[in-house]
C-alpha cells in the first residue's frame, strides 16, 4: 500500500467519524414539539446527533437571538416574527434544491405575506390560540367556553376565580382581548390597544397566573379549570388527564368572536454551523409520515398535504386540531407589528402586570 493510498484512507476514515456521532444538528425549538422517535429516526437517516434547546414563546426566542446567542442551526419561529428576524439578518435564505419535499406542502400555506416565495421558511404546523378547559367543572357551573368572556368577563370569571390562567405573552393576550371587543388585531389602533388593556386589567384579579408552560400540567391534574393557551398544549393536557384516569375530560374550543391561527415554521439561522444538516432536517420533516407524527404527538394539524392519511382517527374528527378550509378562513394569522405598536403594547403590558 503506497503513501497516497494510506493518506486517502486516513482522510476517508476521518471524514466518516465526523459524519457520525460527532456530526451535530442544533435545534432551538418549542418545548415538547418533537418525539424521541422522530429525532432518533432523523439521526439514523443522517448518521448524526440532534441536540435541542427550548423556548416558551416567540418573544423569548427572538430576544435571545437578537442579543447574539449562537450555536443553533434550525429555529421554529411563528409567522409574525419572520419579518423581524429577516430584518435583523437572523435567518439565511433556504436552498429549495435541497428541500425536494417542499412539493408536499399545500400551496394554500405557501407564499404568504410574511415571507413571499418562502425564501426563509417552510410552514410546519398550525395551532389555535384558544381556550382549554375542564369539561366537567364548566358544565356543572354553566360556563360557556366558546366565548372569550370565559377569560375576560368579570361576571363569568367570578364563578371560576383563581382557576384561570393566561399566557405570559402580551401579543397573545392582547389579541384575544381585541377579539373579545370585536376588534381586528391586524388593524388595531392605539385606542384599541388601550381598550384591550382595560379589559385585561379588569380580568386580571380573577386569574390565578400568567403561564406559558405550567398550565398544561395544571389543567391535566385539575388545579385550574380554564386556560388561554395553544391547542397543541390542550391536546397534551387531555392526553395526560386520560392517561391518569382523571374523573374529568380536558377539552378545547374555538371562540365565536374569533381566534388567532398560529403558523409555526422551520427556518435556518444565519449563524448556523451546519446548514447542510439543517436542510436535510427540513426535508425530512416535510415527508407525510414524519409530518403526521407531529399531529399525532401534539394535536397540531400541519400544512403537509400528504400527512392526512397518517393522522390518528380521533384527531381527524377534532374541528380544532383538524379544521376544514372553511373554518380556517374564519381565523386570523397575525401580521408583523410595527415598532410603535410593539412599544405601546409592551408598555401597556408592563402597566397591567404592575397593577397600574
Amino acid at each position: 500500500m503506497n503513501k497516497l493510498t494510506v493518506t486517502l484512507l486516513s482522510a476517508l476514515a476521518s471524514t466518516s467519524v465526523l459524519a457520525g456521532p460527532n456530526d451535530v444538528l442544533h435545534l432551538y425549538n418549542w418545548s415538547g414539539s418533537l418525539s424521541d422517535a422522530t429525532i432518533k429516526r432523523f439521526e439514523k437517516s443522517c448518521d448524526c446527533r440532534v441536540v435541542q434547546d427550548f423556548y416558551g414563546d416567540n418573544e423569548e426566542m427572538l430576544a435571545k437571538l437578537s442579543a447574539g446567542a449562537k450555536g443553533y442551526d434550525v429555529v421554529f419561529p411563528s409567522s409574525f416574527v419572520i419579518q423581524p428576524m429577516v430584518k435583523q439578518k437572523l435567518l439565511q435564505p433556504l436552498n429549495k434544491q435541497l428541500i425536494p419535499n417542499i412539493r408536499n406542502v399545500d400551496p394554500a400555506y405557501l407564499n404568504q405575506s410574511y415571507d413571499p416565495g418562502n425564501r426563509y421558511e417552510v410552514p410546519t404546523v398550525l395551532s389555535l390560540t384558544s381556550v382549554g378547559y375542564n369539561d366537567a367543572r364548566l358544565k356543572k357551573l354553566g360556563v360557556d367556553p366558546t366565548s372569550w368572556s370565559v377569560i375576560f368577563d368579570p361576571k363569568v370569571l367570578a364563578r371560576i376565580k383563581g382557576k384561570v390562567t393566561v399566557l405570559d405573552s402580551p401579543r397573545e393576550v392582547f389579541t384575544a382581548a381585541m377579539f373579545y371587543l370585536g376588534k381586528d388585531p391586524n388593524k388595531a389602533t392605539e385606542a384599541d390597544y388601550r381598550a384591550a388593556k382595560d379589559v385585561i386589567a379588569r380580568a386580571k384579579p380573577y386569574w390565578a397566573a400568567f403561564s406559558n408552560a405550567s398550565y398544561l400540567k395544571e389543567l391535566a391534574v385539575g388545579n385550574i379549570w380554564v386556560a388561554l393557551g395553544y391547542s397543541t398544549e390542550f391536546h397534551q393536557a387531555a392526553e395526560d388527564a386520560k392517561a391518569a384516569k382523571r374523573p374529568f375530560k380536558v377539552a378545547m374550543s374555538a371562540q365565536r368572536e374569533g381566534n388567532e391561527l398560529g403558523v409555526d415554521t422551520m427556518a435556518i439561522l444565519a449563524s448556523a454551523k451546519r446548514p447542510d444538516l439543517a436542510h436535510k432536517f427540513i426535508n425530512f420533516m416535510l415527508d407525510g409520515r414524519n409530518a403526521a407524527e407531529l399531529t399525532n404527538l401534539n394535536g397540531a394539524t400541519n400544512p403537509v398535504k400528504t400527512a392526512g392519511p397518517f393522522f390518528r382517527a380521533d384527531l381527524k374528527a377534532n374541528p380544532v386540531v383538524n379544521p376544514t378550509p372553511q373554518t380556517v378562513a374564519k381565523w386570523t394569522v397575525l401580521r408583523e407589528q410595527t415598532p410603535k405598536e410593539r412599544r405601546l403594547m409592551n408598555r401597556l403590558w408592563t402597566q397591567v402586570k404592575a397593577g397600574h
